[in-house]
């Protein structure tokens, strides 16, 4: 696995390379950026330093330093990996968001992401992290997050308050196993519109394939046992996938760019509230006859 690429709905998580000092050099060029670590990294020869002993640790697979990029430029970086400021390497997370996009939720969306990757791809029981008792952004959004502060430690030349957050009890829903006649479509057709949707590609084998997101994903596959080749929503089973789309204007978007993918809008007279005076959906079918809802999020009043 190594460090993976993690896909949020505006940022891409990468890891973190030599080739990237310039760019975190920049993110650090502001003297703000640097006011609550141990050194000044508005320097921009420490800043290279920096990065070249970040990327030069020897870390567990799947564990390491990332480089936040929207649209392919860099905004920031993070990292989960085990601590050498706490006792028995806890795994640690940390990230630093330029401050010209401060406010504007990126942090959150990529603490967000790596803390996913770390309950659901690497089944860590718990995350830590250290924060300045001085960083009341960093300490809010910690709370938001769901980490408990249980004390304080000296770490990285300063106290700093430690915080955890213990991986999700696993409830809900596990996966859903579609059984299809044509696989190669299903991969076409669920595979561009679940990858949008933020899945990612899960399993693969040859007689199918998995899309996942979180704890859930999702299975196509042409099973040998299969008893025929069609399927009928219509008939007592799955009569359809119900999604959770974005807002409205995301629902739009995929509505539109769906028709390139293999999918047709159905109650097009009702759209997009055949389901309801309140209920903002897409209703799609592809070839195969399978059914899919992609619901906006409520508008809150």
């Amino acid at each position: 696995m190594k460090v993976p690429e993690l896909v949020t709905e505006r940022m891409v998580l990468r890891e973190l390379r030599a080739s990237d000092a310039e760019a975190v050099a920049g993110i650090f060029a502001d003297p703000e950026m640097s006011k609550w670590l141990g050194a000044d990294l508005s320097n921009r020869e420490a800043a290279f330093v920096n990065v070249y002993s970040r990327i030069s640790g020897d870390y567990p697979d799947g564990m390491g330093h990332f480089l936040f990029t929207v649209d392919g430029a860099a905004v920031g970086i993070g990292h989960l990996r085990p601590s050498a400021e706490l006792p028995g390497d806890l795994p640690e997370i940390g990230w630093f968001v330029g401050r010209a996009h401060w406010g504007s939720g990126l942090a959150r969306e990529a603490a967000e992401a790596l803390l996913r990757h770390a309950f659901d791809d690497l089944a860590l029981p718990t995350v830590w992290a250290l924060v300045h008792p001085e960083n009341t952004g960093s300490l809010k959004l910690s709370e938001r997050l769901g980490f408990l502060d249980v004390g304080e430690r000296f770490a990285y030349g300063a106290t700093h308050r430690v915080q955890l957050v213990q991986r999700p009890q696993m409830t809900g829903l596990h996966h859903v196993e579609l059984w299809v006649g044509d696989l190669d479509h299903a991969r076409d057709t669920f595979g561009w519109l679940l990858t949008e949707l933020g899945f990612r590609q899960h399993q693969l084998w040859e007689n199918g394939i998995s899309w996942r997101l979180g704890p859930t994903y999702i299975v196509a596959e042409r099973s040998p046992a299969l008893s025929g080749d069609a399927h009928d929503r219509m008939l007592p089973g799955l009569n359809h996938l119900a999604l959770h789309a974005g807002d409205r204007a995301s629902v739009d978007r995929l509505t539109e760019q769906s028709r390139e993918h293999g999918w047709r809008l159905m109650f097009g007279d009702r759209h997009p509230h055949a389901g309801g005076e309140h209920h903002y959906a897409a209703y799609l079918e592809n070839a195969d006859g399978f059914q899919v809802e992609l619901v906006a999020t409520p508008v809150q009043a």
